[in-house]
């Protein structure tokens, strides 16, 4: 009689767990953000204690000021800056301000025979073809985005509610994290030992990866875009937040970006702005990765390049822009377990 209560027990905390997840779903993003920011942040939220010590409310409140100063606001300010620059070489390009039929001449007259008889296989050799593909693409792309603008409204809306709770989350974390986790780690079915094995490694080399990640993002974007800026290439905002994202994928990195515009200026005869761009991607946007990745994630805990590579590749095609985060994640708990589990074996 006992054991089937239990069987019941069991089955109606599977249920409940489930409709739980059921619920909170469409809040996925910002339940995973607010994570990472409170795993992120509670060392600083810890040392705010040993200078007031009892205080967790206020020490909880000034660690999400500053993450709403180092994060929030500098995100919101980027996006608006990002909207009106994009909007302003829109208005370029329907000008004429920027004449592509002159800048695909100059790259087509400096290309060898070889490269010539490669883009007419692909029908591109022609520049009214090649503007009649771009056209038909924006129009598709116009029809999709008239489609979406009915939700703009609602969109909006239920961003700024994913960000409430978000930020109201990583509150509650940052100030009753260590209780949270003690609830995890006593309901965990492991052996006292291999739960604590895991569950610093773990929150290590998250903690680790995700900063190291962020951080050399942030930093060769805002170097690329300078670069841009300094050399006169329009949309310099745009590029440097193109070379930010790149720089999460190790196996392509901000070259993706810099060498194609490296390539146009030395074929248009920009000689000096070319090898000055090669000289820059090369030697100051690519040398951050070897420097501060070192520094910031260490080398016991990083993760091997091709497995972030193909983890967050996964991840974005599975959960979206959310996958640039649950992807390493996700990498990050497949490999603490089987370290600890290789450990655990060979004791």
């Amino acid at each position: 009689m006992e054991q089937k209560e239990d069987r019941v027990f069991v089955a109606l905390m599977i249920v409940a767990s489930a409709a739980f997840v059921w619920v909170v779903v469409p809040f996925f993003g910002a339940i995973l953000w607010g994570v990472v920011a409170a795993i992120l942040f509670a060392p600083f939220n810890h040392r705010l204690l040993q200078w007031m010590p009892g205080r967790h409310n206020s020490a909880a409140l000034m660690s999400l000021l500053a993450i709403i100063a180092i994060a929030v606001l500098p995100a919101a300010v980027l996006a608006s800056a990002l909207v009106q620059q994009a909007a302003d070489l829109y208005g370029e390009i329907q000008s004429g301000s920027i004449d592509f039929e002159h800048h695909f001449n100059q790259l087509q007259s400096a290309m060898p025979h070889w490269a010539h008889r490669l883009i007419d296989q692909f029908g591109l050799g022609d520049f009214d073809t090649l503007r009649a593909r771009l056209e038909s693409s924006m129009a598709e792309g116009l029809r999709m985005v008239a489609g979406q603008a009915v939700q703009a409204g609602a969109d909006a809306l239920g961003f700024f509610v994913a960000l409430f709770v978000m930020l109201y989350l990583t509150y509650f974390l940052l100030r009753d994290g260590r209780e949270v986790a003690d609830r995890i780690d006593r309901a965990l079915p492991l052996r006292p030992d291999l739960r604590r094995a895991l569950t610093d490694k773990f929150l290590t080399v998250v903690r680790a990866t995700v900063k190291g990640s962020l951080i050399v993002a942030v930093v060769q974007g805002a170097l690329g875009g300078i670069v841009f800026w300094f050399l006169g290439l329009s949309g310099a905002l745009l590029w440097a937040v193109a070379m930010g994202f790149f720089s999460l994928l190790p196996a392509i990195g901000t070259g993706i970006v810099w060498v194609p515009v490296a390539i146009y200026l030395l074929a248009t005869g920009l000689i000096w702005q070319g090898l000055f761009l090669v000289f820059c991607g090369l030697f100051v946007i690519g040398m951050v990765d070897n420097i501060l990745r070192p520094i910031l994630v260490g080398r016991d805990t990083r993760i091997p390049d091709y497995v972030v590579f193909v983890a967050t590749l996964g991840g974005l095609d599975v959960f979206g822009f959310n996958g640039l985060i649950m992807g390493p994640l996700i990498a990050a708990l497949f490999l603490t377990v089987w370290e600890v589990f290789i450990a655990t074996r060979q004791e």
